[in-house]
This record gives C-alpha cells, structure tokens and sequence, in this order.
C-alpha cells in the first residue's frame, strides 16, 4: 500500500488531494468483468456498510477527500486510496476495510479520480457569522 489517509490529509488544497488519489483507469476499462460479483458483495455486507463506511463518513465529516470547506451535498462514496483487485477480495484482505486506506468522496470526484482527466472543480465560499441565517446578519 503507497497511498495513505495520513499522507492525504497533509495535503492542503482539493487539487493536490486529488491528483493524489487519482488512479489509472480509463473510461471502458474492465477493472471486475465477470467477477463484479465479488465487488458487489463486498460493498453490501454488513461489516462493511454498519461497521466500515459510517465510520468513515464520521471521520471525515462527509466532506470531500476529507476537506473541511467542502461538504457532499448528496451521496457519500467511500474511495479505496490503492485500487483492490479480484484476489484481495477473494482473500479477504484486511487493509480494503482500514481507514487508513479510505477517504469520503462525492459521486463527481470519484467519477474523476476512476476516469477523468482533471479534478472537478470547486469554489470555496468564504463563511462568515449566521450566514446560514441572514435575518441574524447585521445590516452593512
């Protein structure tokens, strides 16, 4: 294993996480074929969806490659920083299910890590007090 959380999250901007966590494939590559089974599986036992991924999710408080300025506003995908082949599955290995090995994406960046070519891309906004309330803002 080369790629680790505790090295991602030094990591200070989104684009630098991202390229990062970026992997090899390419749109129409074959990473399961016939033995997409055993993925699909693995992403609906029990101890991965009770025990692994909420953990996760809490760590990284559903934020994306686990920066703080960068909520998922929607689904949370659990991305495996080194990608797991057939065998690992087959044998059960024990660092597909280490947090140290995972970080929270949203559906687009994980898209982008698998197949895309750049990061998608993000505007921090500026957050300043009771801006999610603006009748407790004062007037300018």
């Amino acid at each position: 294993m080369n790629k680790t959380y505790s090295e991602l999250i030094t990591l200070p901007t989104f684009e630098e996480r991202f390229k990062y966590c970026q992997q090899s494939q390419h749109v129409g590559e074959e990473t399961f074929g016939g033995h997409r089974y055993l993925n699909q599986a693995f992403y609906s036992s029990v101890e991965w969806k009770r025990n692994v991924r909420p953990k996760i999710i809490l760590r990284d408080s559903a934020c994306d490659l686990a920066i703080s300025t960068l909520p998922i506003n929607g689904p949370v995908y659990i991305h495996h920083l080194n990608p797991m082949a057939i065998c690992d599955l087959i044998e059960h290995k024990d660092w597909i299910m280490l947090p140290e090995f995972l970080v929270c994406t949203s559906f687009n960046t994980h898209q982008a890590l698998h197949f895309g070519a750049d990061a998608p891309k993000y505007y921090e906004i500026e957050r300043k007090p009771n801006d999610t309330a603006p009748w407790l803002m004062e007037a300018p």
